[in-house]
């Protein structure tokens, strides 16, 4: 029986990582290059991209900056291009990428629906498409997509979001069945609450009191921060989960089962 680390040696595998450059993104990158991975970062601006980029570096693993719009097609063709040219092969994709806009139904405007479905459905599945189709002539790829528990559970002027990480989930699923015959994985993960630039307004603002009573009632009794992802995405990017495929694993500290 090979030694159990083993199952959790990521060395010299190639992931992409998308919207690196700070929060959940720039947690994952450093935990899969800890791991072993080189990784390429996208972000829109290379510049906001450096401080990731010199941290996986000082860990002696390669780095390179994809930056550009996750719902572009051409830039999304672009970027991985430009990753399989300099590493030859793509190992993982965690398509994290994702932007809120937050408001109540009958005073949402359309161009802030399009925006969170462009970045956070459209982006998920234009990546997930070009870098499948590497994945598929190697017979091999993790693919993990970041929903969220707003995907399954219905809180006020999350409309737009929650509408997309709905989605995610079950592209997931989708995603896993087709490609899943090829020896490659498409799973999820769902944060709850975390402790992000995202949710900064909400930690900062006269919300402050309704969070803290709202997070006092999570089983755990705190929300999450960025590295507690750090364990389940390198678990999903490794052998140690190579029976698993469509799945959504959540980590809320227990704030979903209530």
């Amino acid at each position: 029986m090979n030694d159990i680390s083993s199952l959790f040696d990521l060395k010299d595998n190639v992931a992409v990582v998308t919207g690196a450059s700070r929060g959940l993104g720039r947690a994952m990158a450093l935990a899969l290059a800890k791991a072993g991975c080189h990784v390429a970062l996208n972000a829109r601006s290379a510049d906001a991209l450096k401080e990731t980029s010199e941290a996986i570096q000082k860990l002696g693993r390669k780095t390179l900056l994809i930056s550009g719009d996750v719902s572009d097609e051409a830039q999304v063709k672009s970027m991985v291009d430009s990753v399989q040219k300099a590493f030859g092969r793509i190992d993982i994709l965690i398509n994290n990428a994702g932007v809120w806009e937050g408001g109540y139904l009958v005073r949402m405007n359309k161009e802030a629906w399009d925006k969170v479905l462009q970045v956070n459905m459209t982006g998920a599945f234009l990546f997930a498409r070009a870098v499948g189709k590497v994945m598929l002539k190697q017979k091999s790829g993790k693919i993990i997509n970041m929903a969220s528990i707003s995907g399954f559970k219905a809180t006020p002027q999350s409309l737009a979001y929650a509408a997309t990480k709905a989605a995610v989930i079950q592209m997931t699923k989708v995603i896993a069945v087709e490609l899943g015959p090829a020896g490659i994985h498409v799973n999820a993960i769902a944060p709850g609450f975390f402790e992000t630039d995202m949710t900064k307004r909400y930690r900062e603002s006269d919300a402050k009191e309704a969070l803290e009573a709202y997070i006092a009632r999570i089983p755990m009794r705190r929300s999450g921060q960025p590295e507690d992802l750090s364990g389940v995405v390198v678990f999903l990017a490794s052998k140690a989960s190579d029976l698993i495929t469509g799945q959504t694993i959540v980590i809320d500290g227990g704030d979903s089962i209530q």
